[in-house]
Parts: C-alpha cells; structure tokens; sequence
C-alpha cells in the first residue's frame, strides 16, 4: 500500500506546476511565440496531472476493507493512464497552434526576456522531476515516476523550445518556432503513450519484471538443496503493492508444524527480498502425484 507521506509530493508536483504556468505564460505573452505557447499548454497538463496523482495517492494509501481486499492500490494506474490521456490531448493542441502559426508567421517580441522567464520554470521542473523520480522509485510509485517522466519531458521539450526560440531571434527564420512546436507535441505523445501502456499493463495484472521473478527463482533454489520444491510461481503489482503466490511442496512425512514454520521462512525471504510484497503460500506433499497436477492458472484435478 502507499504510504500517506507520498501525497506531499504530490503537493509539490501541483505547486510546481502552478509557478511554470505563471512563467510560461508570461513568456509566452511577452514574446508571441507558439513554441512558449506549447510549453505552457504542457505545464497546464502538469497541473491536471498533479491533482489526479493527489487524489489516488490519497486513495491507494487507504487500508484494505471488507470490498477491498487487496487494498487500494490499483487507483495509482488510473492517475497515470489519466496523465497519459492528457498528455496525448496537450499534443492535439499544440500541433493545432503551431500548423496555425505556419500558416500565419509572426514576428516574436522580447525575446531574450520571456527565454530567461521560460528557463527559470525549466529549472524548477527539473528539480521537481528529479525528486519525484527518486521518491518514485524508492517506494514503488508508479504515480510519481509517472509525474516525475512527464516534468522531464517538459524540461527536455522546454529546452528545445529555447533553443528554437533563440534561433529564430537569431536568424529570423520564423518557420523555425511553429516547427519546435510540431516536434514537442511528437515528443510528448511518445510520453503519453508510454504511460498508457504501463498503465494498462498493471491493470491487467502483468507479471513482475523478470529481474524480480530471477530473484525469487534464486532464493528457491537455495530451498530445493534441502529437498524442497515449488511450482505455480504467479507474481502481480498493485501500485507499490506486490503480490506473489506459490505452492510448497514438502515430504509429506513432516508435521503440519514443520511445514508450517518452512512456509513462514519462505514468505519472510521474499518479503525481504521484495518490498511491499505479500506473499501467499499453498503446502502440499512432494510424493503426491496429485499435486503436480494443479501448476496451471484454473487449479482444476482430473
């Protein structure tokens, strides 16, 4: 489950996001540039994006209950595939204004002022981003690295922004600027559709990573040297949940005490080796014929 501590960040996200759109739309106002223009519209999806991770952080944070068994932990898919779904929106816009500015140039004003503007909203989405991406991760937020991806591409996308913006102070060359804008609305509906698809992916229940299956592989293995074995390995994420269930198979000449306490260390090792991991275990004899038969998804005998 997420921890209620997460939706201060969130609250960071949302402040950011307030403070880049008061910079770029200055920027934009003092130069008339359909690139700054792009950039703000993106800090506007920033803002949508940090109250939606808000609410489901707030959410998912919530203790499991009678309907909710495994917790709350999905809402965080709903924040990022929100996000990406605005993303793809802000992209539609922006290839709208920019196809409009090529068709009708016009010249940019106070350029050097309004870059300056734009650069300092950059600085603060830069460090915003990098601290999401490290709370992200730390606690298996897919919430947060959502928030923290989507505030790198704006740092990158405000960056080309800039630098075509000063080309066209440059050189004059006002095709340049709607052009910049064209390939930030490109950029960000890579971004969006990345998002998208992780989020589909956890509500469909996707496997862990293999790096993580591998590590659980390696720790049974150091059980099966004591004549133990497993089989029905099934793994999913929630969130920063993981959940990952299998069946233990001991000599059946053991105790049920025996087998129990066996059980008990093999939930703690993965636990330990996997945060936020609940893990459910199934006991059955080894020499049991019967229990080869259910390693498949539906447990069906016969």
């Amino acid at each position: 489950m997420s921890s209620p501590s997460l939706t201060r960040y969130a609250w960071l996200s949302i402040a950011a996001a307030i403070a880049t759109i008061l910079l770029k739309g200055v920027a934009w106002r003092l130069t008339g540039s359909v690139g700054l223009l792009s950039d703000a519209i993106e800090s506007f999806v920033n803002l949508a994006g940090a109250l939606m991770a808000l609410w489901m952080l707030t959410l998912a944070a919530q203790p499991a209950d009678d309907d909710h068994a495994y917790g709350h932990g999905k809402a965080e898919y709903f924040s990022s595939a929100f996000e990406g779904f605005l993303i793809l929106l802000a992209a539609i816009s922006i290839g709208y204004a920019a196809i409009e500015r090529l068709l009708h140039p016009q010249a940019l004003e106070a350029v050097a002022v309004g870059l300056m503007v734009s650069a300092l909203a950059s600085v603060i989405n830069f460090v915003t981003a990098r601290t999401l991406m490290r709370v992200g991760r730390t606690q298996h937020s897919i919430t947060l690295e959502a928030d923290a991806h989507h505030l790198m591409t704006d740092v990158w996308t405000s960056v080309g922004v800039i630098g075509g913006v000063g080309l066209v102070w440059l050189t004059g060359w006002l095709w340049v600027d709607p052009a910049i804008a064209l390939l930030v609305a490109a950029n960000i509906v890579w971004t969006g559709w990345q998002l998208m698809q992780r989020s589909a992916a956890g509500l469909m229940d996707v496997s862990l990573p293999a790096e993580q299956i591998e590590l659980v592989e390696a720790l049974l293995a150091g059980y099966r040297g004591q004549g133990l074995d497993f089989h029905a390995l099934r793994t999913r994420q929630a969130g920063s949940r993981v959940f990952v269930s299998l069946h233990v198979l001991v000599p059946g000449s053991w105790t049920v005490q025996q087998a129990h306490d066996c059980s008990e260390d093999i939930e703690a090792a993965i636990r330990n080796a996997l945060p936020n991991a609940h893990v459910t275990t199934h006991l059955e004899p080894i020499e049991d014929p019967i229990s080869m038969v259910d390693q498949g998804l539906d447990r069906r005998k016969g």
